[in-house]
């Protein structure tokens, strides 16, 4: 585990961060500008020290107050920042052979072939696209064979079309190295699409972590998301393909089952299935007669009204996985919704995240 227990006075904000982050997978920190999450980052990396505490990666000890202080080279992590930093008078090759601590062609032609950057070689940062210098930046920090990747908001300076150049390959990365990824980011999407773990950091201090599907959907990311907005992750696995249409069947862990367009290819892999509150609609008998394909059945966990007073958004509790719900104080009212009751939840759209996108109807 990545143990971190630290504080860190910042100007007025005083950062303060005790948790244990996996040593696989990405873990996403997120929360507004200002919540410290490039200053935790740096004092992962050991750009800036903690005033207190203890920071230690699987057996090694990173930091101790007043004890040990490891310096950045001495760590083996590897960072990537907003911007690649590339040397401009090295070619890409040299950019990337810079920080290898041993001639390793295997390692060397595997980061290029995940990359992407085969043909890019020869040339220069200067003739170099955002997304192209991202991807090399990315590949020099993995070259010096870290035991861990630190990314300060890689897509942050990037344009929409080179940010969705960059994205399959941090997919491809984040699927295939065996070493944990530290991601910082403000974007929901990107958090979406790469993350497995969360970690929510607000005005310095950490008010939720844990699994992607578990903090997205929890009460503490209501603030984050509007009203319009809010959604829910459930975890879900191919079962078969429809005989007749060009559907998917996909099962949940408590037996509920979802049908999503196209004729995904196999996989043992679990996949993140994401629903829109207003996608969802509630009945308290399973309906007869509809064109709505996907029917959940679970039971109310908990009721929010809105600020407004407009809507209640509705949590249902599915075996371990959590739905929301948007719905009017008037159907709430007259369908008598309360904490423990059983109900149907009709769903009227469907998004995959991690693979290309499905919609179902």
């Amino acid at each position: 585990m990545l143990n971190i227990n630290i504080e860190k006075q910042l100007g007025q904000l005083q950062l303060k961060v005790n948790t244990q982050l996996p040593l696989q997978g990405v873990t996403a920190v997120f929360g507004r500008s200002g919540a410290g999450k490039t200053s935790l980052v740096n004092l992962l990396g050991g750009l800036t020290t903690p005033d207190k505490g203890e920071i230690s990666l699987g057996d090694t000890l990173l930091f101790k107050h007043k004890t040990v202080n490891l310096p950045p080279e001495k760590r083996q992590i590897g960072y990537v920042f907003q911007e690649a930093r590339l040397f401009p008078h090295y070619s890409v090759k040299g950019n990337l052979t810079y920080g290898m601590r041993h001639k390793a062609p295997e390692l060397f032609n595997k980061v290029v072939s995940l990359l992407g950057i085969e043909k890019l070689l020869s040339r220069y940062p200067n003739t170099l696209s955002g997304g192209e210098k991202q991807r090399v930046a990315i590949g020099r920090a993995l070259l010096t064979s870290p035991q861990m990747l630190l990314m300060d908001e890689p897509l942050a300076s990037l344009d929409l079309p080179r940010k969705r150049e960059l994205l399959p390959y941090l997919q491809t990365l984040a699927q295939e190295l065996k070493l944990p990824i530290v991601y910082v980011s403000h974007s929901l999407d990107e958090i979406l699409q790469l993350a497995d773990h969360m970690l929510v950091l607000h005005q310095g201090k950490m008010i939720a972590q844990g699994p992607l599907t578990q903090v997205w959907n929890s009460e503490q990311m209501r603030p984050w998301v509007p009203l319009q907005e809010l959604s829910s992750l459930l975890s879900a696995r191919i079962a078969d393909r429809h005989p007749d249409y060009p559907m998917t069947r996909l099962l949940m862990d408590d037996g509920n089952q979802l049908w999503v367009s196209g004729q995904l290819p196999p996989t043992h892999k679990q996949l993140k299935v994401r629903i829109q509150a207003n996608h969802v609609s509630v009945c308290t008998e399973e309906p007869k007669g509809s064109s709505i394909r996907n029917l959940l059945q679970g039971k109310i966990k908990e009721l929010y009204p809105s600020d407004n007073g407009e809507q209640i958004q509705l949590k249902i509790a599915l075996g371990k996985d959590e739905l929301w719900a948007n719905i009017t104080p008037w159907a709430c009212d007259e369908l008598q919704l309360t904490p423990g009751k059983d109900i149907y939840a009709q769903i009227k759209g469907v998004t995959m995240t991690q693979m290309d996108i499905a919609e179902s109807h």
